[in-house]
């Protein structure tokens, strides 16, 4: 009898893009793989929608499941962070994808279920159907191995992180981050009702029966292993850490888009390695007055770009993500005659281009990004050289990571204070022709062969994954017992 396996994502590309990734390792090993998708109560740019659709279109052999609609909160209306109400919904979503997982017969062809780390209340309905339940954490080792590590730090305190400023905090299996650096929301008063909630989130999302992380071992070292040791949380054993990625579409070779993307036949015309990438993710906004500072720098720099923008917002107000992009006009956004100044060199695409396929392009040779987790990733398997310029999120540590433990980008210096000038920009892209943009390359290559051995049958990522496999069969056939027993 085939099992099927039931992935269960948040909201939001950089959660849905690594699960069906993942879905497609489970396929790979002769599982069936539903993706069971919760319904949002709004059109939003930032947390792909549309993008959702496109991933079910191009993966056939998935299983898409969407729950039926309950009625939601107000999003618009309400005073409460979104993040807040979109949790607040998947509760009230947990009726649905029990009525679904029941409707998978007999009991004994469901697998399991893989939760997202922002799904823990899906837990109660797996503990109450006897389902193993499992996390996946589609960012790394080392973001987790802090977000274990937090609600313990905060416990104790009666004032918020965000007086220590930069302050280094001490985490085991990672480098000193500074207390600026964390999720935002972990900064204020850790009886605020966002910081109690993302603390509980990371406490319940390490009780299921093992962790999947989008990452592989040699490059989180220091950090998979923080995670096994009994005192990364004082009195608690965490669950198995299984690091089975990085997991990474083929882009156009995965059947994402019939039509080829106009930068690409633009990239084929330019020469091996010569094009600096900037893309800021799926959620990474500039006001203007930025990104005509990045312009400048772009212009100034005199080399090869190709710049992905989108409409400027305030990246502080979580209100844009209820939003749909409006239409750019790009000569009003940017400075007068840029892209008539830079027609030859430089191609600047509007709100979205197929990252994937312009990492892995013979033409790119460093790119700019925000420092999400599936971007860097995704660097790493084109082996192509990191500029970091983190926005929001965990985004802030792994530009830490990312430049001090990986050794596989450099910052963009002021960052921190939210405006970045366009003389940095300049110097970091000319910065890529020198001897240190020669050693970073050379560092990001030998990473890129790292993660290929990693996938390889017999590699890291797949024995992890083969013994996560193994676990789940040997828990299946102690949960059989145990039901006998009763």
């Amino acid at each position: 009898m085939k099992q099927t396996v039931v992935l269960y994502p948040s909201a939001g590309v950089g959660h849905v893009v690594p699960m069906a990734e993942l879905a497609k390792v489970f396929l790979g090993h002769g599982f069936d793989v539903t993706m069971v998708i919760f319904p949002l109560p709004f059109k939003s740019s930032a947390l792909g929608a549309s993008q959702v659709e496109q991933i079910a279109a191009a993966n056939p052999s998935i299983s898409f499941h969407v729950l039926p609609a309950i009625a939601a909160p107000d999003f618009a209306g309400s005073g409460k962070h979104p993040f807040l109400l979109m949790l607040q919904m998947l509760r009230q979503y947990n009726d649905e994808l029990e009525r679904f997982l029941r409707s998978i017969v007999p009991r004994q062809r469901l697998h399991s279920l893989v939760i997202d780390m922002f799904c823990v209340d899906a837990v109660e309905v797996a503990a109450k159907l006897g389902v193993p339940a499992y996390t996946f954490v589609p960012s790394g080792a080392s973001p987790l191995a802090v977000f274990a590590q937090l609600p313990a730090l905060l416990a104790g305190r009666q004032t918020g992180l965000k007086e220590l400023g930069d302050t280094p905090l001490e985490f085991l299996g990672v480098p000193p981050v500074p207390a600026s650096h964390l999720i935002a929301e972990m900064l204020v008063h850790p009886e605020e009702e966002m910081c109690k909630t993302m603390a509980s989130i990371f406490e319940r999302g390490m009780d299921t029966r093992g962790v999947l992380v989008n990452t592989f071992e040699s490059l989180e070292s220091r950090a998979v292993q923080a995670l096994r040791d009994p005192r990364c949380v004082p009195g608690k054993v965490l669950p198995p850490i299984y690091c089975v990625g990085p997991l990474v579409g083929n882009g156009a070779r995965d059947g994402e888009s019939t039509e080829r993307h106009e930068c690409l036949a633009w990239l084929d015309a330019r020469p091996e390695r010569s094009v600096v990438f900037l893309s800021f993710g799926s959620m990474g906004t500039f006001s203007e007055e930025q990104l005509k500072e990045i312009a400048t720098g772009l212009d100034k720099s005199g080399q090869r770009f190709l710049w992905v923008v989108r409409m400027p917002a305030n990246i502080d107000d979580p209100k844009r993500l209820l939003e749909k992009e409006c239409e750019l006009d790009l000569d009003a956004l940017l400075p007068e005659g840029f892209l008539e100044r830079t027609k030859d060199r430089g191609l600047v695409v509007k709100s979205w281009a197929p990252q994937v396929d312009v990492l892995n392009h013979p033409a790119t040779g460093a790119f700019v990004t925000h420092c999400g987790w599936n971007s860097m990733v995704e660097g790493i398997m084109a082996g192509v050289p990191m500029l970091c310029w983190p926005l929001y999120a965990e985004q802030k540590m792994n530009k830490i990571f990312m430049t001090e433990d990986m050794g596989i980008g450099v910052e963009m210096e002021g960052y921190m204070t939210g405006f970045i000038k366009a003389e940095e920009v300049e110097a970091k892209i000319r910065m890529m022709e020198s001897d240190e943009g020669t050693e970073l390359m050379t560092r990001v290559v030998a990473r890129k062969k790292e993660a290929e051995a990693a996938l390889e049958v017999g590699g890291s990522s797949y024995a992890a994954f083969v013994r996560f496999l193994s676990d789940v069969e040997n828990l299946g056939e102690q949960l059989a017992r145990s039901a006998m027993d009763v």
